[in-house]
């Protein structure tokens, strides 16, 4: 119905000209020009009066046969002009117009105006998973605090506990001055450094000191670029669990074999031929 009424061309050349789109500049080109088409024939676009309320009303009751209200149950029985208890489009139309308003085309309860100047849409109803984002598998991840920093000061706390029960039961002196007419026998670094000292007896002081020790820190820093697996959990850490031990193994055994198997002139001897030359 709404193709056979003319569009107001003024109103669709100007709202082509702002840039909306054809289909709704048509929409509203088409309503305009009803809306001239109304106030020609002089009827009203605005809210109908309490006497024209009443008067549909009136005629409402008079084409249902009856005086009194019609309700939803009883206006099909009251109807009494189509077959079996429908109402007529007459009928329909007369009590359509009596539950409205403003000229049947918004509900008088909800007092909304319908003029030239007012615009009306309906929303859609968008559904809660459209603009809600639920996660139904958990993240592995926590916060930093308190999961991580908690666990790190604790560890931090069994660290320095122990360090302080195996200073107090050792004795570690830092021994008599140094004088270079007296040079021990075997002379050590201390324990930490015991691996860097094995490596200076193989191989030659730049790449014990230098290459080696900076190809493994480079190597620490490229790890995480190498091995990006998520998972917080060791047993899924492959890479990192074989690379780590490789290290411990790696740099335990050196640290062993330089505390516990040289000796005199940093020669490898068996400590239960010669003695354990190590010292705190």
């Amino acid at each position: 119905m709404s193709d056979e009424v003319e569009i107001d061309q003024e109103v669709y050349d100007r709202l082509i000209g702002e840039g909306k789109n054809e289909r709704i500049a048509r929409a509203k080109a088409k309503a305009a020009a009803v809306r001239k088409s109304k106030i020609a024939e002089g009827q009203s676009l605005g809210p109908r009066s309490a006497e024209e309320n009443a008067k549909a009303l009136e005629e409402f009751r008079a084409s249902a046969g009856g005086g009194g209200v019609a309700t939803k149950t009883a206006a099909p029985a009251d109807a009494g002009g189509a077959a079996g208890g429908r109402l007529t489009p007459e009928q329909r139309a007369a009590r359509v117009a009596a539950s409205l308003g403003n000229g049947g085309s918004e509900p008088a309860s909800l007092g909304v105006p319908t003029s030239s100047d007012h615009t009306h849409r309906l929303l859609a109803l968008v559904p809660p998973a459209g603009i809600q984002q639920v996660q139904s598998k958990q993240m592995d991840k926590v916060y930093t605090w308190p999961h991580l920093l908690l666990v790190e000061f604790v560890a931090l706390l069994a660290a320095g506990s122990l360090l302080l029960i195996a200073s107090f039961f050792l004795d570690a002196p830092l021994g008599s001055l140094a004088n270079p007419n007296e040079v021990p026998a075997i002379n050590k670094a201390p324990w930490y450094f015991m691996g860097l000292q094995e490596l200076l007896r193989y191989f030659h002081p730049m790449v014990a000191g230098v290459t080696l020790p900076g190809v493994f820190v480079v190597a620490l820093l490229a790890a995480p670029y190498v091995d990006k697996n998520p998972s917080a959990h060791p047993e899924n850490r492959k890479v990192a669990n074989m690379a780590f031990t490789f290290f411990l193994a790696f740099w335990g055994l050196l640290v062993i074999i330089g505390s516990f198997l040289r000796g005199a002139g940093y020669e490898f001897v068996w400590p239960w031929v010669e003695g354990l030359g190590f010292t705190l």
